[in-house]
């Protein structure tokens, strides 16, 4: 299928080239080996050139390949491929093997590409992945700060809402002053939590020695750095998402989908539907698909399915806020309708699922998005509606008959 193809086995320091060309013989190949520093690169990517390679595939062998992807994608066709679908045949195992199977492989169209977005999108894909990062540190380091209070027998978690509120702050950073108090440290309390002064009293009460005073200081410390480099992140994200100000703003009319999720979206998809044949493939793509799997006649509970993990996070997270809308929308009814029979963690997964079909509608026909209704289901099935009703009525001992509507 291609006549002049390259493979490549790709290392830390050394990547593995073999090149596939037509020959007296039948077909040649031709090994070399690389380090994979920049100018070792270019100098890689004339070999292919001066070869006549037109078509390159690799694994995706932890962040590895994308120095030598970004450095052939712009003078040929690069394929990131999957290593199972490689692997999926035993041989001997070496580098110079591994690069010539790839080749072998790729001549014969037994392997497909991976989706890899173009460079605008990568880079706004990595600024929303260390956003993710952070965030993540900043809900540790707040674990860490309530455990250490707990130590101290100082139960503010229990009263207020966030360590991290401004009533919550301002008494840590009185206990680290000095002050011991319960009852001048819980009048520092703010807004709506002055009515839970005596409350905080109690809670405030404990043994905060000056091991914890410490300690507290660190993590106060630390919780600053973070929330102020997440804010300057956050500016940086939004002025890269300019280009992309008409497709957020139609994602944002999704239920529990905000300018954050939006993003991440965007990053996560690159906002071009097309590259996906249908949302069925896209769902799988980002392993949000309900697997299935079939022997002998019985279905069984299938392994969990993989995908991109940093976009069914997000979407499985907005799901969560849309799980607390109660019913005001589609989603919402269709969460708490799984939520009674399947549970609470299935029902996230599948109204994020839905959220992505509309995703891939929504970025497809340029349109906003449109509610079916919270009642739709109800709708959708009068009849079956109607008879579950009857059937509650006889449960409790009533007779039921239906009259028809006159027409």
């Amino acid at each position: 299928m291609f006549e002049r193809v390259a493979g490549l086995d790709i290392g830390k320091a050394t990547l593995t080239v073999c090149v596939r060309t037509p020959g007296p013989r039948g077909r040649h190949s031709e090994m070399r080996t690389f380090p994979t520093t920049t100018r070792a690169l270019e100098v890689m990517r004339e070999w292919l050139v001066e070869c006549g390679v037109t078509v390159a595939a690799m694994e995706s062998t932890s962040t590895y390949w994308k120095p030598a992807f970004y450095c052939l994608e712009e003078v040929m066709d690069t394929w990131l491929c999957n290593a199972a679908h490689i692997k999926a045949i035993r041989r001997p195992k070496t580098d110079v093997k591994d690069a010539e199977w790839i080749a072998q492989l790729l001549e014969v169209g037994l392997i497909r590409p991976s989706f890899v977005p173009p460079p605008e999108i990568r880079r706004l894909r990595m600024l929303t992945r260390y956003r993710v990062q952070l965030m993540g540190d900043r809900t540790r380091e707040v674990t860490r700060l309530e455990l250490m209070l707990e130590d101290a027998s100082i139960k503010l978690s229990s009263v207020a809402a966030s360590l991290t509120s401004v009533s919550a702050r301002a008494m840590l950073t009185a206990m680290i002053a000095g002050e011991r108090d319960p009852a001048v440290l819980a009048d520092l309390a703010k807004g709506k939590m002055r009515i839970k002064i005596p409350q905080l009293v109690e809670a405030l009460t404990g043994h905060f020695t000056e091991e914890h005073t410490q300690l507290a200081r660190t993590m106060l410390h630390r919780l600053e750095l973070i929330e102020t480099a997440l804010a300057e992140l956050d500016a940086v994200i939004d002025q890269a998402c300019r280009p992309w100000a008409h497709q957020l703003e139609l994602l944002q009319t999704i239920p529990g989908v905000g300018p954050k999720v939006a993003q991440v979206i965007l990053a996560e998809t690159g906002g071009d539907m097309s590259r996906f044949p249908s949302a069925a493939h896209l769902a799988s793509w980002a392993g949000l698909a309900p697997g299935v799997f079939e022997s002998a006649g019985k279905r069984r509970q299938p392994e969990a399915q993989h995908g991109n993990k940093w976009l069914t996070a997000m979407l499985v997270e907005a799901a969560g806020s849309v799980g607390r809308m109660k019913g005001r929308n589609y989603l919402s009814a269709q969460f708490t309708r799984l939520t009674a029979r399947r549970g609470m963690s299935r029902a996230a997964v599948a109204v994020a699922h839905s959220i992505l079909v509309c995703v891939y509608y929504i970025l497809s026909r340029d349109e906003p998005y449109t509610d079916l209704g919270a009642d739709w289901l109800a709708r959708r099935h009068d009849e079956a509606h109607a008879r579950r009703l009857v059937a509650q009525l006889e449960r409790l001992g009533h007779t039921v008959t239906l009259d028809q509507p006159a027409a």
